[in-house]
């Protein structure tokens, strides 16, 4: 398969609790990368996750954005996810959209060209609110599209997990068509239960995975998913695929 072998690299999504030098020794100790981390999701005890699209708090973005390329550049990392956040609690999606949406792609804006000077990308993931979080802000393919649209910036791209595009929009085989050239990231889990993609559900990963490969996808995949029995033993589904794609 045309992506990168598993098990050489890992995603650490907010290692701001650990210190840079202890995590530069694992790394340097296993031979495995970093190949994405989040930015800070704020005061996630107070609610929040992510600050991107948040009116107001746009000087905690910046300080957060300035955390993450630390970090990033520290560990090679070339990817940082912008965490767009979620709706304020007693506020009307419809009503408040519009401003958040401004105040994202402001950000995104903002973030394009610091990341740029280090050659960073930054991603935008959408979260489905139907069963993970209700109140993210961006939560389908669409919208995310039409954020990187109006952002213009060459260097924000599409983080595709395929666990939130089924459960808000399904048709995986068309939107990968028509957003596969914004993806820059993709993450894997099998629907409804979140677990290995051999597990029991929704979707079958051997016809996804040879689809990406026959567009000509080579960047990595994330296993983003929760594994009903040991870390190894949930990677058995991608022992399988190597075997019969020989």
């Amino acid at each position: 398969m045309g992506m990168p072998p598993i098990h050489q690299a890992v995603e650490a999504a907010w290692p701001y609790d650990t210190k840079i030098e202890h995590i530069q020794r694992a790394r340097n100790d296993t031979g495995v990368k970093v190949v994405l981390i989040n930015t800070p999701p704020g005061d996630m005890k107070a609610g929040d996750l992510g600050l991107a699209a948040v009116p107001g708090r746009e000087a905690e973005f910046r300080q957060g954005l300035q955390l993450a390329l630390k970090y990033a550049n520290a560990l090679d990392c070339k990817r940082i996810h912008l965490m767009a956040g979620r709706v304020p609690v007693g506020s009307d999606r419809a009503e408040v959209t519009s401003e958040m949406e401004s105040t994202f792609v402001q950000n995104l804006q903002y973030a394009a060209d610091v990341l740029m000077k280090e050659g960073v990308t930054g991603l935008i993931e959408p979260i489905n609110t139907r069963i993970t979080d209700p109140r993210y802000f961006l939560d389908s393919p669409h919208h995310a599209a039409a954020v990187i649209e109006k952002v213009g910036k060459p260097n924000i791209k599409l983080q595709m997990d395929v666990f939130h595009w089924q459960i808000m929009d399904g048709n995986l085989t068309q939107n990968l068509k028509k957003y596969f050239p914004l993806i820059g990231h993709i993450q894997i889990a099998q629907v409804p239960g979140r677990n290995e993609p051999d597990s029991a559900g929704e979707l079958k990963y051997q016809y996804l995975f040879s689809l990406l490969e026959s567009m000509g996808y080579t960047e990595y995949i994330g296993c983003e998913y929760k594994p009903l029995g040991s870390t190894s033993e949930s990677l058995g589904w991608f022992r399988d695929y190597m075997t019969a794609s020989k």
